[in-house]
């Protein structure tokens, strides 16, 4: 497999200065864009079709049918908003990627403005992450400076605004109606759909939401082609991608490869499990898709195959977990975080979370009794698919699927015995508490 991996995405990133706009059109930049400009938009759109490309961001929705559901031209305006609010558990792909090659994602973003027909586009970057917010406000100003944003972008008569805009962090914003609703100044919390964004999105205007990687990834296909891009990956999940390895592998970091290849693969590329340990579960997607085991190993990571694993490829998060950790913490700590992130708009999803959290924590205590393990599938029972938006079903997949696999040790934890593992072996770098330094001239006081 490692034959087969040309870097795309990341192909700058080992460069001096990376981010900065001279790299990136040394290495071909920009070109994209030109060769947008001189064809017709409804082309682009078709481009991007035939290319496969599916949105990035975990839903895997083709980016240019998404594109096409945008209405007839009314003479009013429409949008597009790049959806930066990385910021699930395990998920670092995005933020890596603007840091990085910011100028990938503006290309993309004026391509894709252009062919939409929008005139002003925005990037709403999570608040947390100041110094990405920081480089995509440089990146923008640097190609307004050479020409690629603001009027009469090289000689072609379109303009284009882009507009760089920080939320406030909340995860729910990663969710694209709360994000325009963010956006447009109110409390993030989802919208009842319909109307769907492509026909009432920002300020109820025919809106496009696509995520960071999906529209880096368009420069390329304008460039290379649409059968280039096809020609990677596997038949339903074409193109390449970014996989975030992290936890206890030997070399964690961002790996780009085809659609279709396997954890074996990449754990091969990243020096395998943390030496002197085995892989006792994973995430395919991030914390809120269902976890994997070793016998998942060699399943293709692309839509279809972890679909019918019983999983999802969401945003390619692979959280590698080895023998040392207890599977019900882990699981409990990621309660915790979706507990907190909900919106609380919806009563399933507010009041599901909230108990989810209380019997974890009880089991974890070795507080909890027989009947808590099927208590707590009856409350992920009774949040999937009642809520307004995919955060309160993803808080149930990691237990639903902890329990399948691993319900011997939910039960472990019953009747007083608490929890049988040592945290301290399950961390990466030593723990053991050290003194603290004694303070020059304090005298013995």
């Amino acid at each position: 497999m490692t034959d087969l991996l040309t870097p795309v995405l990341t192909a700058t990133w080992d460069a001096e200065d990376s981010w900065k706009l001279a790299t990136y059109e040394a290495a071909g930049g920009y070109a994209g864009l030109r060769s947008a400009l001189r064809q017709d938009p409804a082309d682009l759109v078709q481009l991007v079709k035939d290319s496969g490309l599916r949105g990035r961001g975990g839903a895997g929705f083709p980016t240019g049918m998404k594109w096409g559901f945008l209405p007839a031209p009314d003479g009013g305006p429409r949008y597009l908003v790049v959806n930066a609010d990385e910021s699930e558990p395990g998920t670092c792909k995005d933020i890596p990627l603007m840091l990085a090659s910011p100028q990938h994602l503006i290309e993309g973003v004026a391509i894709t403005s252009y062919a939409i027909g929008c005139h002003h586009a925005f990037i709403y970057v999570r608040g947390e992450v100041l110094h990405v917010y920081r480089r995509l406000l440089a990146a923008v100003r640097e190609a307004y400076e050479a020409g690629h944003l603001g009027t009469d972008i090289h000689g072609s008569g379109y303009d284009l605004e882009v507009t760089v805009h920080a939320g406030a962090g909340a995860y729910i914003c990663g969710e694209e109606t709360a994000l325009l609703d963010s956006l447009e100044g109110r409390r993030g919390q989802p919208r009842l759909k319909p109307p769907f964004p492509a026909v009432a999105g920002l300020y109820s205007r025919p809106t496009v939401v696509n995520n960071v990687e999906s529209i880096a990834s368009v420069p390329g296909i304008v460039v290379n082609g649409a059968d280039w891009f096809a020609s990677m990956g596997t038949e339903k999940s074409q193109g390449h991608g970014l996989f975030s390895l992290s936890g206890h592998v030997t070399r964690p970091g961002q790996f780009e490869a085809p659609l279709g290849i396997t954890l074996r693969e990449l754990l091969d590329l990243a020096g395998g499990v943390r030496e002197g340990h085995e892989l006792k579960f994973w995430t395919p997607g991030g914390s809120s898709t269902p976890i994997f085991t070793a016998e998942h190993l060699d399943v293709p990571l692309d839509y279809e195959s972890v679909g019918a694993a019983g999983s999802m490829l969401g945003t390619r998060a692979l959280q590698i977990f080895d023998e040392t950790t207890c599977v019900v913490r882990a699981v409990s700590r990621w309660t915790d975080f979706y507990a907190h992130e909900s919106c609380g708009k919806c009563t399933p999803c507010r009041e599901g979370t909230y108990w989810l959290k209380q019997v974890l924590h009880r089991i974890e205590a070795g507080d909890g009794a027989g009947p808590d393990i099927d208590l707590l599938l009856d409350l992920c029972d009774n949040i999937l698919g009642r809520a307004f938006c995919a955060l309160g079903d993803g808080a149930t997949s990691p237990i639903t699927s902890s329990i399948e696999y691993f319900r011997d040790e939910y039960e472990a934890h019953l009747d007083g015995r608490g929890c049988p593992f040592d945290p301290a072996r399950s961390t990466l770098f030593d723990d053991t508490p050290q003194a603290p330094p004694a303070l020059a001239g304090a005298g013995g006081h």
